[in-house]
């Protein structure tokens, strides 16, 4: 599994609160820190490419594991 700085778990929430805490928690991150998001709603993994997208974070990776949206996320 990857290094990751920051775990952000968004378990059970639904869109947009995933990606909220996403933008909030990469706010008080250092430029080049990886976050993990961790996310339930099916929703999120469009939401989370278009969000890397939008804000020039890269999305590093993501995958599904047993309901879990899990996400790495750089702060750019």
């Amino acid at each position: 599994m990857a290094e990751f700085d920051r775990e952000l778990d968004a378990s059970g929430l639904n869109c947009p609160l995933p990606i909220l805490r996403a933008k909030k928690a990469l706010g008080d991150m250092e430029r080049g820190q990886i976050i993990k998001i961790i996310s339930t709603d099916q929703g999120s993994v469009k939401d989370f490419e278009a969000f890397a997208k939008q804000t020039n974070n890269p999305l590093l990776s993501s995958a599904e594991d047993g309901g879990k949206f899990i996400f790495m996320l750089k702060k750019n």
